[in-house]
């Protein structure tokens, strides 16, 4: 499904995104383009981008023992 159709953005490109290391809507801007036009499809951009981050195994940090 489109959420930004100025920039051509799918919901899968914002999960794609997620999971390649995207933590920020900042981040998700600079790298799709999503929502820098008419701004129309932040809200639904933002909600995409935070369901996809909860899907999204974080790697614990390594403790020295």
């Amino acid at each position: 499904m489109y959420i930004c159709l100025c920039n051509a953005v799918t919901d899968h490109d914002i999960r794609r995104a997620a999971a390649e290391g995207v933590r920020s809507f900042d981040e998700l801007q600079a790298r799709t383009g999503c929502s820098d036009c008419c701004g129309c499809c932040e809200a639904e951009a933002r909600a995409t981008l935070e369901s996809a981050l909860a899907q999204v195994a974080f790697p614990l940090p390594l403790v020295a023992a």
